[in-house]
């Protein structure tokens, strides 16, 4: 579809807030994209699917969908799901790779069949929490170690358990405070070194990642504060690293984007390990940040895409399992 006329894209429904932790961030997301779109003349309407049903779009008269949700009930294949049933086409991935890699767990197994470098995890199911059970991952994975919900985003529910003293106690707290969140908890081999995160447009062939964000954060506290709602962390793009290393990045998570079945867009967050610049992924999020702070529009930037035109060519992408392909 042409970017050159917005009237081609009919009336579109811009769907953010939502009912997850991320509230928060889709809303200042939502805002961003809808006044985006706007702004090159799309009809476009804010609707929150926590406060109006679904079946509205239908009524209304919705031609497509772009989707600004994030976590569950939106970026968890559910709300695709629905919108597959009224047959409304929306941006991002299908039911099964938005459901897929909302879950973390999943999504690392489904990366090492395909021999793609992930950290080492133990998963502790909500059967599987006893204190004999919790005290041994140390002993599996070694200090330090990530704790974390394997079914949220944005740093939410996550802890850093570092020992070498009182390790029992914290990793109790670290299981406690992210079973508020998730019934399972994911623990993970922490990866010493520098974080960074790629971005990914487009579907099949036409996939491309994008220039790579390296982030510096204040004692590497990457955390949801310092992710949105602060300047300390330092977002380098172009990365500086080196050509080799950038182009190793772009093309684990674009592997990692096809096998997941990702379509429209995403972001993959990856950590280079200091001991010998090895990438691990760690997660692809289907339904990426658009704030000011957010990485895709950073990226989006250094390889000369506005973020007005970066949500036009999201909204073109928009599409539905049932018809395989952009509408």
């Amino acid at each position: 579809m042409s970017l050159q006329d917005p009237k081609l894209f009919g009336k579109v429904a811009v769907l953010f807030g939502g009912s997850s932790a991320e509230r928060e961030v889709s809303m200042m997301s939502g805002t961003g994209v809808l006044e985006a779109l706007r702004s090159r003349g799309v009809d476009a309407h804010a609707f929150d699917p926590s406060e109006r049903d679904l079946v509205e779009l239908k009524r209304e008269g919705f031609a497509r969908c772009f989707v600004v949700l994030h976590g569950r009930h939106g970026e968890d294949g559910t709300v695709q799901g629905a919108l597959e049933l009224l047959g409304i086409p929306y941006t991002g991935s299908g039911v099964m790779a938005s459901s897929v890699a909302m879950d973390k767990v999943m999504t690392k197994r489904i990366w090492q069949a395909d021999g793609l470098p992930t950290p080492k995890y133990v998963r502790l199911a909500f059967d599987q929490q006893s204190r004999e059970q919790i005290r041994a991952v140390p002993d599996v994975l070694g200090l330090p170690l990530i704790v974390k919900p394997p079914r949220e985003g944005s740093s939410i529910g996550v802890t850093k358990v570092e020992g070498p003293n009182d390790v029992d106690r914290q990793m109790q707290d670290a299981v406690t405070l992210s079973a508020k969140y998730d019934a399972d908890v994911l623990c993970e081999e922490f990866i010493e070194g520098e974080e960074v995160t790629c971005a990914v447009l487009g579907q099949g062939l036409d996939a491309r990642a994008l220039p790579v964000v390296r982030i510096a954060a204040p004692e590497g506290a990457y955390d949801y504060q310092n992710k949105y709602f602060t300047d300390v962390v330092q977002y380098k793009c172009p990365s500086g690293l080196p050509a080799d290393e950038e182009h190793e990045i772009q093309r684990i998570t674009l592997a990692a984007y096809h096998t997941l079945g990702c379509r429209g867009w995403g972001r993959a967050d990856v950590m280079i390990r200091a001991s010998d610049r090895k990438p691990f992924l760690l997660e692809m999020n289907t339904s990426p940040g658009m704030t000011s702070h957010s990485l895709v529009p950073m990226s989006a930037r250094a390889a000369g895409i506005p973020y007005e035109e970066l949500c036009l060519r999201v909204l073109a992408s928009a599409s539905l399992d049932a018809k395989g392909g952009a509408q």
